[in-house]
């Protein structure tokens, strides 16, 4: 789990719609960002960002969504502890094939 945001969900959703309504009124969408960035106090970068995230989750730009992202880092969550446990189980089984041939016949 990430560190929790310096910024609320709405302050991010605010200026996410600002750079999208007021891109046309600058000369670039990178210079809509960084006047915008300015204003609500964040970098630039940040902000382009959010704008790249929201646009991919909208289904605009080619990605994985954020339901995507955190349903993929579950499953390969699952997939390393699976593996640890069939280690764990495939070490026991040779121990114990182990102390069967071991032992002395009766």
């Amino acid at each position: 789990m990430g560190r929790p945001s310096k910024y609320s969900k709405e302050v991010r959703e605010r200026a996410v719609r600002l750079v999208l309504e007021n891109e046309d009124g600058h000369g670039s969408r990178w210079a809509a960002i960084c006047s915008i960035a300015e204003k609500i106090g964040c970098t630039s970068e940040t902000l382009r960002k959010w704008v790249h995230r929201t646009e991919i989750d909208a289904g605009k730009r080619a990605g994985l969504t954020t339901s995507e992202r955190e349903e993929l880092k579950a499953l390969k969550r699952e997939n390393r502890e699976l593996r640890r446990a069939n280690e764990i189980i495939r070490k026991a089984a040779a121990f114990f094939a182990q102390a069967e041939l071991d032992r002395k016949p009766r």
